[in-house]
């Protein structure tokens, strides 16, 4: 079966700033697809060339048998997107915003009322229904742009930053919505930056980092890349000399030791229940305090340093 999304050398500049390089990668029917990278790596870019709001410097994009650069029209047939920042009017409600929507969508009247009043319930805003949006908060506001991607069902639905500013309760709310669209037979592309969400929602995860693909594959697969099945961090009263980690990874069942700030480390070991006394008087014997030590599995946060270098915090900041 053919992708329903595929990018051949998609490249987008501004100036001299590479907003996007060269980007390659296939996005299968029926799948939710993570798309990780922090503020800045190129992720919205990205989008706004496949929905045909921008066009790309070099290459191009297939949504479905469309080609982005040729058929534009033709490719937003398939696509809806709801946006990182609301696109709201700011003097209408909810109800006037989705009912809009779900006109220039094609819904008859009948299922308007239908999707609008069933999105509003199920996002907690029906008692806001006839409230101006003017007053609502950044996490009501952001209920309202996802309400729309709700309403549509769209063949691709696009999700940028879906639970931004959302408590956790909206958050698990929102992403069971997502879940059920994907089910009723939505392609979802989620963009974001937080690795939990990413990790918990998608079938499969690229992470891009200054508008370069680095990685693409299963949640699992990516955590099971890291060498080393555990991970140790240790936080320490003072900073970490790099001879101090050269001397760790010496240590054996040690596979990798990373410096994600000046005094912690992140250690990828194998069997760190037995490493882990080692690893303490190793820290003894360098008269090196340490401060707390946690241990855990890899997480896509893990997977994203492995990539990087950085923290998804520290890419944000540079």
């Amino acid at each position: 079966m053919a992708p329903i999304i595929r990018t051949v050398n998609l490249t987008k500049k501004f100036g001299s700033l590479v907003a996007v390089d060269h980007l390659n990668l296939e996005i299968e029917e029926g799948e939710i697809f993570g798309f990780l990278g922090p503020n800045g790596a190129g992720k919205t870019t990205t989008l706004l060339m496949l929905i045909t709001v921008i066009k790309p410097t070099e290459g191009t994009a297939y949504v479905g048998p469309y080609d982005v650069t040729r058929e534009p029209d033709k490719a937003r047939t398939l696509i809806g997107m709801a946006f990182q920042e609301p696109k709201l009017l700011w003097v209408s409600t909810p109800w006037d915003v989705l009912d809009w929507h779900a006109k220039v969508c094609g819904l008859s009247s009948e299922e308007r009322r239908k999707r609008v009043r069933w999105a509003l319930e199920e996002l907690g805003l029906w008692n806001e229904r006839h409230k101006s949006i003017h007053g609502f908060s950044g996490g009501m506001r952001k209920r309202v742009e996802i309400a729309k991607i709700l309403i549509q069902r769209p063949k691709i639905a696009i999700v940028d930053e879906p639970t931004a500013q959302i408590d956790i309760v909206g958050k698990h709310r929102i992403w069971n919505m997502i879940r059920a669209l994907r089910d009723e037979g939505s392609t979802i592309i989620l963009a974001t930056n937080e690795l939990y969400e990413a990790d918990v929602l998608s079938d499969r995860v690229a992470i891009i980092h200054k508008g370069k693909l680095l990685v693409c594959d299963a949640p699992k697969k990516l955590k099971d890349s890291i060498l080393g099945g555990d991970v140790i961090e240790v936080v320490l009263e003072k900073e970490v000399p790099s001879k101090i980690v050269e001397e760790l990874k010496a240590i054996n069942r040690i596979v990798d030791v990373l410096a994600v700030k000046p005094n912690c480390l992140k250690i990828y070991l194998n069997q760190a229940e037995e490493v882990l006394p080692r690893i303490t008087e190793f820290f003894m014997k360098v008269h090196m305090p340490v401060k707390s030590i946690q241990m855990s599995e890899p997480s896509l946060d893990d997977v994203f340093v492995h990539y990087t270098g950085l923290t998804i915090e520290e890419a944000q900041k540079r």
